[in-house]
């Protein structure tokens, strides 16, 4: 299951709507708000609680793990340097997308 909470699905918003997305919607097909919805049909979408306190070198990153810890996720797929520089927390694997894809593919 795939799980997104409202501040990230806010940050994507914000990045794909830079100039430098606009034509790779256009290839695609599609638009910013199609793509969002699109992305919420799949996703589950929840509110984490605040972390305790600040554990990533990027604050908002904290996030990130509040959402693995409150979606009870088993992987946290990201590309953020910061976040991978983890490894893990709290019992769960951070690992990056081709790590996912190999774990997927071997289970």
């Amino acid at each position: 299951m795939l799980i997104t909470s409202p501040v990230l699905l806010a940050e994507l918003a914000e990045v794909i709507s830079r100039a430098k997305f606009g034509s790779v919607l256009e290839r695609s097909n599609t638009s910013q708000e199609r793509l969002l919805d699109d992305l919420q049909r799949v996703m589950e979408v929840i509110r984490p609680p605040t972390l305790p306190r600040p554990v990533c070198r990027d604050p908002d990153d904290d996030e990130v793990l509040a959402l693995g810890i409150a979606a009870q996720a088993d992987l946290i797929v990201s590309g953020d340097v910061d976040l991978l520089a983890l490894k893990e927390y709290q019992g769960i694997r951070i690992v990056n997308p081709a790590e996912a894809l190999g774990l997927i593919t071997t289970d």
